[in-house]
């Protein structure tokens, strides 16, 4: 029978190795797995995180394996390109840091033996991702195990597949499941034995089939549905191989009976009923480990994400551990899968594009969570070209001839002209805008989609990436950019009224549920991390506005006072936001009630008297939630941005009454003509530090001109380091006395 031994424990690890070694060093650290080399330093900022080659080497002894005709050894995660050695003997070469791959070591093991694994995350033009709004963590950061299995086994080399893959139909009552698990080294005499079981272990069909054959149709009656988060049944399906009566090798799977269609009109409908997708996007990492989690984390994430509510999740931007596939299954979350061909197409990796797609649907094919399958992010970031649309037509051809059961989608940047024939590639699609904080306003969200959904009828329609950003910054008088948490609760208040009463909408994905490590960043004043999570890195803290998707969302009743880290005010009536899932809440300021209020919006605000200590209880039905105000005569500094390692912060700013000053939006400055003559200047600046006219990999065309309508000037010249181009605070200083001198009127 087959063996999975882990092979996680102790090995050598060396960042300033010169090359592949002959023998563990003790000059080397040791580390468990799973590790990642730039979990502290891919998040500190300043977009100088060590991105090349590193070593794992482990010794084995070949007498401490189970015995066994072949030996795989698997690795379950290695960025972004590796190679195996196996007693100075390169084996293999991979490319794609975020899918399984396997290696045959059989023929290289001694008695003795030495395993090295060489990780690279260097930039280069061929292997996805290369540019992005993300740390690209390099290291073994999942498991690696050693496959112990007989000469004739399922198979183990098919794009790292679970060698099963089950494929049902549902009719009415009844469903046709079709399994299927090609063997090597097949011998006469063999067969096949398949088996399903239900959610409790019982046989509920069964057959014999032929081993050159490897495949069967068996049949479930009365099927019991997979049904999203109100039942999320799943069946196991088991394949054994058989010879002399004796079970040699075993696969198994578990799988779900559903359907699913995605209406223009009506949504996503599963199993002929509407289930709207309201969820949020997810990237993999943590505060200090980076890529390298364990099971608690990704068990940690999912129950953060349930309780908010969601429905779906889109796993961004890369192939996700097989452990969160499997906790989607469970939960009944709706899943979008997708490969990290994001923001810069390269010419030379169509090939990685292809590998990847074809071991991320050959991995996952099983999981019943998953719906679509995404083909790239913010592709078309500096625009579209033929190879770019070649690319996406032979991806999106690629996944139809191995999954006919699912559909492709994108994820379009803001600035993608709806009229792209880019747009037309996929089976539907979505767009990732962000009005209200890069760019415009909160209240041109809804319209823009309104306008697609108009202009093309037949096509369904999402949300893939909306969100702003937040820190333990604070503000009564929240505005788009100051990175406060009351923004951010405004921000998305809007956004959920504006995008969950759109039935047409497929899908919705807010940007993000965690914040995420980003070293390119450096804003906001915590460096390294993009902070757009409706919860902070470390998982400790659930801002504002996760109760504002959770009072929509979910059906526990609760209620949540926002504003907690918000203590010291300085006017003499404060708004106070209720959030609760409840029809209807009261509000007491020192146990005298500020009345009652009903919101079928679930948001509820309260004029608050603010004298001395005062202690806020809100009560909703049977819950409770309690927070406290205090009175100050002077604004507490401690709640306000100061940017770290900024060039210019808002505190070193003249901003004399009624002139614009570097605070001011470029939006506004630019309605004035003085002001417009100051930023026309300012962005012959920019261009002339840039490259073909590109910022970071934008094209500096009219979408992200008017995008940039929405940042303050300092902070436009804060982002501006990401972009290549230099500005001294003395020429900021300059910039500023001349924009003193221009009336606001």
């Amino acid at each position: 029978m087959r063996n999975v031994i882990n092979f996680n424990a102790k090995w050598a690890f060396s960042k300033e190795a010169s090359g592949v070694p002959t023998e563990v060093s003790n000059k080397w650290n040791f580390v468990n797995l799973p590790h990642s080399w730039n979990n502290i330093d891919g998040q500190d900022g300043d977009n100088d995180y060590y991105r090349g080659t590193c070593y794992y080497a482990k010794e084995l002894d070949k007498f401490d394996l189970p015995t066994a005709a072949k030996y795989y050894l698997e690795l379950c995660g290695a960025n972004s390109s590796a190679d195996v050695y196996v007693n100075g003997k390169k084996l293999a070469h991979h490319d794609g840091g975020y899918s399984t791959w396997r290696v045959d070591i059989t023929e290289a093991l001694e008695d003795k033996n030495l395993i090295v694994v060489a990780v690279d995350n260097s930039a280069n033009d061929y292997v996805y991702p290369q540019m992005a709004d993300f740390t690209f963590y390099g290291g073994l950061y999942r498991n690696v195990n050693i496959i112990a299995v007989a000469e004739s086994h399922f198979d183990l080399e098919n794009y790292g597949g679970p060698g099963i893959k089950v494929t049902p139909e549902v009719s009415g009552a009844n469903a046709s499941v079709t399994v299927e698990a090609p063997v090597v080294n097949e011998k006469e005499g063999q067969t096949l034995v398949y088996i399903i079981e239900d959610k409790e272990g019982s046989v509920v069909a069964s057959c014999d089939g032929e081993v050159a054959e490897g495949k069967a149709q068996l049949e479930l009656t009365n099927v019991t549905l997979w049904h999203g988060k109100k039942n999320p049944y799943l069946y196991t399906a088991k394949v054994q191989l058989v010879e002399n009566g004796e079970v040699i090798d075993e696969v198994s799977t578990r799988f779900g009976c559903r359907t699913f269609k995605i209406d223009p009109e009506n949504g996503f409908i599963l199993n002929g009923e509407e289930y709207p997708l309201r969820g949020v996007s997810r990237h993999q990492d943590r505060w200090g480990l980076g890529n390298a989690l364990l099971p608690e984390h990704h068990k940690e994430d999912i129950d953060l994400i349930c309780e908010m509510g969601a429905t779906t999740i889109r796993l961004a931007h890369y192939q996700h551990d097989q452990y969160f596939y499997d906790l989607c299954d469970e939960r009944g979350l709706v899943i979008w899968a997708e490969i990290p061909y994001i923001s810069k197409h390269m010419p030379g990796g169509r090939e990685n594009t292809i590998s990847q797609m074809k071991e991320l649907v050959t991995q996952n094919y099983n999981h019943p969570s998953i719906v679509v399958w995404g083909l790239s992010n913010e592709i078309s970031m500096a625009g579209s070209d033929e190879d770019l649309l070649d690319n996406h037509k032979v991806l999106n051809d690629l996944v139809h001839e191995m999954d006919a059961t699912r559909l492709t989608t994108i994820a379009c940047v803001s600035m993608c002209d709806i009229n792209d024939p880019y747009v037309q590639i996929p089976d539907v699609v979505s767009y990732n805008h962000y009005f209200g904080w890069y760019g415009g306003d909160t209240s041109m969200n809804g319209p823009w989609f309104d306008n697609f959904h108009k202009t093309f009828p037949n096509i369904p329609i999402g949300c893939s990436e909306y969100g702003c950003e937040a820190l333990n910054w604070h503000t009564s008088n929240p505005t788009q950019g100051d990175y406060t948490e009351e923004y951010q609760a405004y921000y998305h208040e809007e956004l959920i009224k504006q995008l969950y009463t759109r039935k047409y909408m497929w899908a919705t994905h807010v940007w993000n549920m965690f914040d995420f490590g980003a070293d390119a960043r450096n804003e906001g004043g915590e460096n390294g991390q993009n902070h757009k999570g409706l919860v902070t890195f470390d998982r400790k803290y659930k801002k504002d506005s996760f109760y504002a998707y959770k009072a929509w969302l979910s059906d526990d009743p609760f209620v949540h006072i926002c504003g907690k880290r918000y203590v010291d005010r300085v006017e003499e009536v404060t708004k106070v936001t209720v959030y609760s899932n409840q029809p209807e809440v009261e509000l007491f300021a020192n146990q005298k009630s500020l009345g009652k209020q009903v919101s079928p919006e679930h948001f509820f605000y309260f004029e608050v008297p603010n004298v001395g200590e005062t202690v806020l209880v809100a009560k909703a039905g049977e819950c409770t939630d309690e927070s406290r105000l205090r009175k100050v005569e002077v604004f507490n500094e401690d709640y306000r941005l100061k940017e770290k390692g900024a060039i210019l912060n808002w505190f070193d700013i003249t901003e004399p009454e009624g002139y614009f000053s570097l605070n001011d939006t470029m939006g506004s400055i630019m309605r004035s003509e003085g002001g417009r003559a100051i930023l026309t200047g300012l962005m012959s600046h920019m261009m002339a530090g840039m490259s073909d006219g590109k910022a970071a990999g934008f094209e500096m065309n009219d979408g992200v001109m008017k995008m940039m309508e929405g940042f303050t000037l300092i902070r436009m010249a804060n982002l501006m380091g990401t972009a290549g181009v230099t500005v001294t605070k003395e020429q900021l200083l300059a910039l500023n006395a001349q924009l003193n001198q221009i009336p606001k009127n």
